[in-house]
Order: structure tokens, then sequence, then C-alpha cells
């Protein structure tokens, strides 16, 4: 079955169709949820709540543009409500520090350690770093999906940077002292 006949056919609630689409996209959009989320089990729930919204919104996808980026923006969004729920925003006005380069040597730090340290990065500054830095989202774009002003955002960002870039640069020197 096609993907447009798939698309179609989940419009009429048909639930092979939803088992196809879910089965077709639910490792990329997860890799998306784990992405946002504070750990493997809410990013799991969070891809559950993601494709409940996408089956009751599907009818609003028209065919224009890529389908893929319709599913991606749709697990964004419904990570980002939850946290907005959760007011994780609320009661930060930061001020926009410096911005901090965050340079990193692929020899000494694996893909897999700084997906974990970014994970584990505060609420707030994990958002802002992914939307930005692996999504590619405007500070506008992100204050506007977060809800909060483009100087919050960009302070969140700097500060994402300042303790991935601690974090990082404590991980090095521990792994030249166990070297020597």
């Amino acid at each position: 079955m096609s993907l447009k006949q798939l698309i179609e056919n989940c419009k009429i609630d048909d639930t092979k169709a939803q088992g196809e689409l879910y089965k077709l996209f639910s490792s990329k959009l997860f890799s998306v949820c784990l992405k946002y989320s504070r750990n493997y089990a809410e990013a799991e729930d969070n891809l559950q709540d993601a494709f409940l919204t996408i089956f009751k919104k599907i009818e609003q996808y028209k065919g224009k543009g890529s389908f893929e980026g319709w599913l991606k923006r749709i697990t964004i969004n419904t990570v980002l409500q939850r946290y907005r729920n959760e007011k994780v925003f609320d009661i930060i006005n930061e001020n926009i520090i410096e911005d901090v380069e965050l340079e990193v040597d692929e020899s000494l730090v694996s893909i897999d350690y700084l997906l974990q340290i970014i994970q584990e990065l505060p609420d707030r500054y994990r958002l802002v770093f992914n939307l930005y830095v692996l999504d590619g989202y405007s500070h506008k774009d992100i204050a506007s999906m977060l809800n909060i002003n483009l100087g919050t955002s960009k302070s969140n960002l700097s500060r994402a940077r300042q303790i991935l870039k601690r974090t990082i640069e404590d991980y090095k020197k521990t792994q030249q002292s166990q070297s020597l």
C-alpha cells in the first residue's frame, strides 16, 4: 500500500492502516521524542501521545509538503505542550549572557555521551538547545513555540552551551587522567 493510500485509510480511522503508519514512522519519531524528553520512559509516553494527536489531526494533512516533516512537527509540539503544561518556563526571566562556542572533538567525546549529557540538561535549556541547534528553529520560532520571550530563548541556549562545555571539559580531564 502506498503512503498516500495509508494516509487516506488513516483518515477514515482504519486501525490496520494506523498500525502500519505507526510501524513505518515510530522509530524516527521516537528519536525525536527521546531528544526532547527527560528519559526513555518519558519518550515512550510522548511517542504514544504524539501518535494519538497524529491520528486525531491526520485529516488536516492535505498532501502538501513532507508528510514526515508534518509528523515531526506534531511530535515536537506534543512534547513541548507537556512542558508548557508543567510550567517549566514560568518563573524564569534570565538576562542574556555571553554566548559560548561549543566545539566537540569527536575523537574524545562519543555521540552517545553527547546525547546523554544533552538529555541531562534542565528542561528549559535542553528544549531550547535541541530546537535551535539540532532542529534549526530560530529564537523567534522557539519563543513562540515555548511561549517565552526572545531573550529567554537566547539566554537558555547560552546557558545550555555553558553547561555542556563545562561537562565536556570535565569529561576530557577525566579521560586524560585515566590514560596516564
